[in-house]
């Protein structure tokens, strides 16, 4: 079976936050699993280094868009390996590469009848003397009311013109633009419309996308699908490969999802494999994002795909919603966020992947507080899983040289058997919280064991019967680390590394004897004088 594993392109403009992760996580926990169970896997992605945010971070620091694109991609590339990301390929969408295959899809588009040039009315900023990108008109939202870019509604995820606008303004100036008659190319959507009706009904009956993704897909079905606009006026991006148009740039939303296409492209001529077997029919997809990106993925990729003759229907999206901040929205304009860079210089990777597993915001909006992270941690992460692999080793360390062997509970054995087509399942549909739980739900009865049969006693009274039930013990850690290398790979092959194991597969461990290496803490507790400390620092820094 070929997975293929997309996780959302971010924009190169500022580094990353918590709710970033929160929104791609899910995308390595997919991608290690399935690489577990042997399937043939294509897990990509890459930094968004074209469009408007980079221009006005650009031109808010006085920098060349090519110096911005380069500092932000370097720090995803290094943030994302200490959390583990493990991408097969990382691309970024300024590469030559990139903007050739993002060309020859528009071409295909065109010949194939899909594309076409209209003339149009577009917002102009008379005192800058530009045609105005689309995030740089700002406004009301006509649907709802709210603030709102000349792109998207981040409040009812609507996709907007700048003409929609009520009340515009011109984000660099702040004075009212007027509109010039311009000519652009279209995407005809409107021709996809039966065509991803019928899809979304398969979906809305396999529940293969998440709830949110299929909520919002008929809703712009039943609105009924509108041609939009594939090329705009902007500073950097891809040039339209048309003739006496190439100073037009390819508009993002097209030419960004397409990077899924250019990576593993990419990918398959670093390798020297065919990535054709991704892009069929028989594919399973997982396209992973923010709830903010769903329509690029549910309505516009999809029909690009069709319209190229690609029968690759994405077949699972994972939509999480929206990660608040101390039970506020995150802002990056207030600075009232968590940036990665930040907090991976004090906490275990581990922990954050844990948290933003546990509490994810799969159904709806999830918080993070400082208080809840660090009480996980020292709980459940500490006080659970790393008591139970510590008390257990160490004990076999103390009293029996580091090594055990016996007989192993037949019942424990077949509730371990047992979780990993439970896990397994719950991890292919998405249900990353549910999996989690699980998997502590074993640790936790783990403890209790521990707890209830006593080996401190037995040792003394029958220490065949010790034996017995330290191997039992062991026998629960070991696959207990299996099924979370796909959620902490840090401290599951500290694991490994601990009881020499084979390397991780999907199927149970068991054996008949243990020997332990240089047993060591999992986890360090956190002083929990933290809390007050980085809800300070939050709030100082808070604009």
């Amino acid at each position: 079976m070929s997975i293929l594993i997309g996780g959302a392109w971010p924009y190169a403009n500022g580094s990353l936050h918590l709710g970033h992760i929160a929104a791609l996580l899910p995308g390595d926990i997919l991608a290690r699993y399935y690489r577990l169970k042997g399937e043939s896997v294509l897990y990509v992605s890459g930094s968004d280094c074209n469009g408007t945010p980079i221009s006005i971070r650009a031109n808010q620091e006085g920098l060349a868009i090519q110096d911005i694109a380069d500092r932000y991609h370097q720090e995803f590339i290094e943030s994302f390996a200490i959390l583990g990301f493990s991408y097969d390929f990382y691309s970024r969408t300024d590469s030559q590469q990139h903007h050739e295959v993002v060309q020859r899809i528009f071409l295909q588009l065109l010949e194939n009848g899909y594309i076409y040039k209209k003339e149009i009315e577009q917002t102009y900023c008379e005192f800058d003397h530009q045609f105005l990108p689309d995030r740089y008109v700002e406004g009301v939202c006509p649907n709802c009311g709210h603030p709102s870019r000349g792109d998207q509604c981040d409040n009812c995820s609507t996709i907007l013109d700048p003409l929609d606008l009520i009340d515009r303004k011109c984000k660099i100036c702040g004075n009212e633009p007027t509109t010039k008659a311009t000519e652009h190319f279209y995407f005809s959507l409107s021709s996809f419309q039966h065509e991803l009706e019928e899809q979304v009904k398969k979906v809305r009956a396999n529940k293969a996308w998440r709830e949110n993704a299929i909520h919002l897909s008929e809703r712009y079905l039943t609105e009924g699908l509108h041609d939009r606009a594939v090329s705009r006026d902007l500073q950097n991006g891809v040039s339209v490969p048309v003739q006496g148009y190439e100073d037009k740039k390819v508009y993002v939303w097209i030419e960004a999802v397409s990077g899924y296409y250019s990576a593993s492209q990419q990918w398959a001529i670093d390798t020297n494999q065919s990535d054709e077997a991704f892009w069929n029919e028989e594919t399973v997809s997982y396209y992973v994002h923010g709830k903010d990106n769903i329509p690029f993925h549910s309505i516009i990729w999809p029909s690009i795909l069709s319209g190229i003759g690609k029968d690759a229907f994405p077949t699972h999206i994972v939509s999480n919603e929206y990660l608040t901040l101390e039970k506020m929205k995150l802002s990056t304009s207030k600075n009232w966020a968590v940036w990665v860079p930040a907090i991976l210089e004090s906490y275990d990777p581990d922990s954050i992947r844990y948290f933003l597993t546990a509490n994810a915001p799969e159904n709806r909006d999830a918080d993070f507080s400082w208080r809840e992270f660090i009480f996980s941690h020292n709980s459940e992460l500490l006080g659970a899983y790393g008591n139970l692999v510590n008390r257990t080793l160490k004990f076999i360390d103390k009293s029996f040289e580091g090594a055990v062997s016996g007989n192993l509970d037949l019942d424990i054995v077949e509730m371990t058997q047992s979780r990993y087509g439970e896990i397994g399942h719950l991890i292919e549909q998405g249900h990353f919280k549910q999996a989690i739980e699980t998997i502590f739900e074993t640790i936790r009865f783990g403890n209790k064991y521990f707890d209830t049969k006593q080996p401190w006693k037995e040792i003394h009274e029958n220490r065949e019967e010790c034996k017995n039930i330290l191997l039992t013990c062991v026998h629960i850690i070991a696959n207990c680390a299996q099924l979370l290398s796909s959620f902490l790979p840090f401290s599951s092959d500290k694991v490994k590394a601990m009881l020499n194991l084979a390397p991780f597969t999907w199927e149970p461990i068991e054996k008949s004897i243990y020997q332990t290496f240089q047993v060591s803490p999992l986890f360090e507790r956190i002083d929990l004088n933290q809390i007050e400390i980085e809800l300070e620092k939050l709030k100082l820094n808070a604009i």
